[in-house]
């Protein structure tokens, strides 16, 4: 059909007002920078978009989506596809959502825990080292506690000889008072026995010592000049023939001389096995 001017001039003048003018450059511009948003949008959210041309006012528009030879629906459909994902869904299925991904950055608490680390391991040092040292000045302290009652067990029964008198009476006491343990009582005895036979008043009237003028006297028969030597001084005020007195000048001079395990031994021995005096 021939086209009359008056047509062929309208034509122009429709394509131009869909193609031409500020309202189909904001159109378009509209359109991209909802693409470029929804773009960024599905790297950000990892969900996906569809781009639908539209008017500013929020309406698509049929002429844009010929221009492009796609609808509303084709556009939706293309960029429908389904996202997999790692996680399945409640359906078995393998699609789903994106799990988001965090990177572990060493916090402050987690950094001041890592340094207390090394200190909570001095502190149970610490703690196994001092158990370590409670238990031994417990096991000190029960020891001497065991001691004390020992001592005390055996200062009992001393003074219990003591009391009842006689020649074992003076041996505890004798050697309690000089610091030596009760186990030299039966070798002391056993010389006293030799020396006096138990009589503190015994005296010697035939050796040589009396022939000098310094008979040997009491429970050890020591002489004078001996005596006053080795008497203990807590009984240097006291007679020769006090029982204690002489016990303790008569060790004492003995130890001096022959040594501790002439005590011990209940006297000196000679080649016969008799009695030597000291």
């Amino acid at each position: 059909m021939a086209t009359t001017p008056a047509a062929t001039a309208a034509a122009p003048s429709l394509r131009s007002s869909r193609h031409g003018g500020p309202a189909h450059a904001a159109r378009r511009a509209g359109t991209r920078t909802a693409a470029t948003g929804a773009a960024f949008g599905v790297l950000a959210s990892g969900a996906f978009a569809a781009i639908v041309p539209t008017t500013l006012d929020g309406t698509s528009t049929q002429a844009d989506a010929e221009e492009g030879g796609t609808t509303a629906a084709t556009t939706l459909a293309a960029y429908s596809a389904n996202i997999p994902s790692a996680t399945k869904a409640t359906d078995g299925s393998t699609t789903g959502f994106f799990s988001p991904v965090s990177f572990a950055q060493p916090s402050a608490a987690s950094g001041a825990l890592q340094a207390a680390a090394p200190a909570q391991d001095a502190d149970l040092a610490s703690m196994g080292k001092a158990h370590e040292i409670a238990t031994k000045i417990a096991a000190e302290h029960a020891k001497a506690a065991a001691a004390e009652k020992a001592r005390q067990a055996e200062k009992a029964r001393i003074d219990a000889i003591v009391a009842q008198g006689g020649l074992d009476g003076w041996i505890a006491e004798a050697l309690d008072h000089m610091g030596l343990s009760q186990a030299y009582a039966s070798g002391l005895k056993r010389i006293i026995l030799k020396e006096s036979n138990g009589n503190p008043h015994a005296i010697n009237n035939w050796d040589s010592n009396a022939a000098a003028g310094n008979p040997s006297e009491g429970l050890m028969q020591v002489i004078p000049s001996t005596f006053a030597a080795y008497v203990h001084p807590d009984f240097a005020d006291r007679s020769i023939t006090d029982p204690i007195a002489n016990i303790t000048a008569g060790v004492r001079y003995m130890i001096d001389r022959y040594g501790i395990d002439t005590l011990d031994a209940g006297g000196r021995v000679g080649s016969h096995g008799g009695y030597i005096g000291y």
